[in-house]
């Protein structure tokens, strides 16, 4: 099994920049691959904490933008862009949907974010559990907080439950593609799902 390497050369190059995280990265380059975030986009970011993908999709969208986190820890410090808001809340509340829309100003957004994962507790079957639950929180948000057409990143852990999920948010989409980015940590299982124009559905 490959060596967990905390501070690779992608971390040490974060705190050189001066970013939260090296998960920027990733977002950078899925914006690469994919052109997701524009100008003047409404976007929602959920398990955005330490606030890596809330910076770089603050810069994509400009001023004109708007970009709403939420997640269960504080984004501490706060980004002091002000387009962007960071909730403290948890994905599986009822209130959260209400409370994201809010943020955005009352209307869906045009991507939806998510680089959340659930902490690891090291017993395979509780950690699997956890991140279905966390993925299923997520689609169920979608019918309410992105908006026909829109677009979706999301990361996806190994797993039969995760895969299952996977597959269902796939046919709410016209387009939709597995990446494995060459910002991920060597050795993990993370990959990511993009998916492009919305089909909708009812909350």
């Amino acid at each position: 099994m490959p060596r967990y390497e905390r501070k690779d050369h992608l971390h040490q190059r974060a705190k050189k920049e001066g970013l939260r995280s090296r998960a920027a990265y990733k977002l950078e380059e899925i914006q690469k691959q994919f052109s997701l975030l524009s100008k003047g986009d409404r976007v929602a970011d959920l398990g955005c904490w330490p606030g890596g993908w809330l910076e770089v999709a603050s810069r994509l969208v400009g001023p004109g933008g708007r970009v709403v986190g939420i997640d269960l820890a504080e984004v501490d410090p706060p980004i002091a862009a002000p387009n962007v808001t960071a909730l403290v809340g948890d994905l599986e509340d009822a209130e959260t949907g209400a409370r994201l829309l809010e943020a955005l100003g009352g209307e869906p957004a045009d991507v939806v974010l998510s680089d959340a994962a659930p902490k690891l507790t090291g017993v395979r079957e509780r950690d699997r559990a956890n991140e279905e639950r966390l993925l299923e929180a997520i689609e169920a948000l979608l019918p309410r907080l992105l908006q026909p057409g829109g677009s979706f990143a999301i990361k996806i852990l190994e797993g039969p439950e995760a895969q299952q999920i996977d597959r269902r948010l796939r046919t709410a989409f016209a387009k939709a593609k597995t990446v494995k980015l060459a910002s991920t940590r060597k050795g993990s299982t993370e990959r990511y799902l993009v998916a492009r124009d919305y089909r909708g559905g009812e909350g």
